[in-house]
């Protein structure tokens, strides 16, 4: 980019010397472990290529974005996560999110519905509506989505081991409600593999796992073309304590198992490609994390071009969503929570994420209170509208820092992901405990930094008060179990039972042989099977997996 004499010029002269005596901390860099200099130059980007590793917006290596006008011909989709209780109070808090102009929905269930499991099952017991929506039955489906028409509203929905039951079940609503399967659209986040290495919501075994993801893959490429059949997330795999390096390297090596999966299942790579979608993290380091979703968007596109032999644009591009960092909001001071969710949703959008989710400042301590939802939403709305950040494609692109920091996160990415080649592919390195002993490790060495006061937590372990008083919390009834189980056997009781159990017979036969499990499914939520009953059809043929002790 620049020649041998100007830039040795530019060391010469431009080169800042420090006396380390009189600097604040004995060492800058990244979370990634990434050495941050005084400042940067042309020296820099000696070997950066403009054409080459940035291209133009909405063009190989979308570095910049996948959209050539970014944000300029529409704006990023504004996603509240939400969910909590019953069916009835989830519906009432989606109807008022969208009235304060909340663009799309995303769906939080709680514990025993990502699990696979009704309310009246045993390990359900003080876990019904605690951290998200129980849903058992169309009946509970239908309620969720009552006066929300589904072809209007795009929905994203946070399961996994479950994510066929969930979207066959949203589905069959949308069919009530006279809408087009051609007409829906959102995501399910369907990404099991992370769940091995980060948040423990599995069910099966890995292997059985991606059978139904790639059968979700096939049914929804002919059946429903506008859905997002996975959502591909590093943001879990962050929150359990990696680093950004590590969250670009495990998502991407997640994606590529899923894609060689779906390939030796016999799909075509051109049929579901374009339908894969990501779901990252927004931490608190804010050029990092520009620099990181520039970085994961080059490094898939390259990936799909060499390792999958693409040449579909729409095939190599990277979509994502993004959520602030749950992990980084602190239970006290709750109102310095609004800041950071701030700084890290700028850093979203000036890094081109495509929907966003903002968290409210009371997580820390209970589900949001619907003011905290509120203020959280105003958040990205005073960013879309009032800052002017979105009015310009890619506007860190050029500066010496921002390209120096993408090339190298790009180049650590990678060789995460050779290792993971190396052990085989990222199920393979699962098996081995690759990944998880990478987070361990890396959240061992933060919170260690943390408890030795290097790295400062405001309100925390700096500035702290005494005295604070807790804010107003939103509580769910404890009696919620009870109801829920008398409500999940009055299903039971009114229903066909005959047709509920030969669907559920026939869900059993299926997951014995190779054919494709989705209309099955829809089959049996369609005839009041419960997303227990379900998943149990399943667990009787496909076994249940058991976490490995990693040292």
């Amino acid at each position: 980019m620049y020649q041998r004499d100007f830039l040795e010029q530019v060391r010469a002269q431009l080169t800042v010397k420090e006396d380390p005596a009189k600097l604040r901390e004995k060492v800058f860099e990244t979370s990634s472990g990434i050495p941050l200099k005084n400042s940067y130059t042309p020296a820099d980007l000696a070997d950066h290529d403009p054409l080459r590793d940035l291209g133009a917006p909405g063009k190989f290596p979308f570095t910049r974005h996948v959209q050539p006008t970014g944000y300029r011909g529409r704006l990023w989709t504004m996603r509240q996560y939400a969910g909590f209780a019953t069916a009835e109070e989830s519906n009432a808090r989606y109807r008022y999110l969208l009235e304060q102009g909340t663009t799309g929905l995303s769906v939080a269930f709680d514990l025993p519905t990502q699990i696979g499991m009704d309310p009246d099952h045993p390990m359900a017991l003080g876990e019904v509506g605690k951290v998200g929506v129980s849903i058992s039955s169309i009946h509970d489906m239908r309620t969720l989505f009552r006066d929300i028409p589904l072809d209007k509203v795009s929905t994203s929905m946070t399961i996994n081991a479950p994510a066929s039951v969930l979207l066959a079940l949203y589905l069959a609503v949308a069919e009530e409600q006279g809408v087009g399967w051609d007409k829906v659209s959102g995501t399910i986040q369907n990404d099991i593999l992370k769940e091995y290495m980060a948040r423990g919501t599995y069910i099966f075994p890995p292997r059985q796992s991606l059978r139904l993801i790639t059968d979700i893959f096939a049914f929804c490429a002919d059946q429903v073309p506008n859905w997002n059949t996975i959502s591909i997330s590093g943001y879990h795999i962050r929150e359990a304590g990696c680093t950004a390096a590590h969250e670009i390297a495990f998502t991407l090596g997640d994606g590529i198992a899923y894609v060689q999966a779906a390939l030796d299942a016999g799909l075509k790579l051109e049929a579901f490609a374009p339908r894969l979608s990501f779901f990252f993290n927004a931490h608190n380091q804010f050029f990092e994390e520009v620099a990181k979703f520039r970085a994961a968007r080059r490094l898939w596109a390259r990936i799909m071009k060499t390792r999958f032999k693409t040449d579909d644009a729409k095939s190599q591009m990277l979509r994502f969503h993004t959520q602030t960092a749950g992990s980084t909001l602190t239970a006290q001071q709750s109102d310095n929570n609004i800041v950071r969710t701030t700084v890290q949703a700028m850093a979203a959008v000036c890094g081109g994420t495509q929907s966003l989710h903002t968290n409210s400042r009371d997580e820390a301590l209970a589900l949001p209170t619907e003011q905290s939802a509120m203020i959280a939403l105003r958040t990205q709305q005073i960013l879309a509208y009032e800052s002017r950040v979105a009015d310009v494609v890619d506007p860190f692109a050029g500066s010496y820092f921002i390209e120096s920091l993408t090339d190298e996160l790009d180049a650590r990415a990678a060789a995460l992901l050779a290792k993971v080649d190396d052990l085989g592919g990222m199920v393979s390195a699962i098996e081995k405990g690759f990944p998880q002993r990478e987070i361990q490790n890396a959240a061992y060495a933060y919170q260690k930094a943390v408890e030795k006061g290097e790295q400062v937590v405001v309100g925390v372990n700096r500035f702290a008060i005494s005295g604070e008083v807790k804010p107003d919390l939103l509580r769910v009834d404890e009696a919620l179990g009870e109801t829920r189980r008398r409500q999940i056997a009055a299903v039971r009781a009114n229903r066909d039972q005959g047709a509920a159990s030969a669907c559920l017979a026939a869900l059993s036969k299926a997951a014995r042989g190779t054919e494709n499990l989705m209309p099955l499914i829809l089959a049996a939520v369609k005839a009041e099977a419960t997303v227990g009953e379900i998943c149990d059809s399943l667990r009787g043929e496909f076994g249940e997996y058991q976490e490995h002790l990693v040292l």
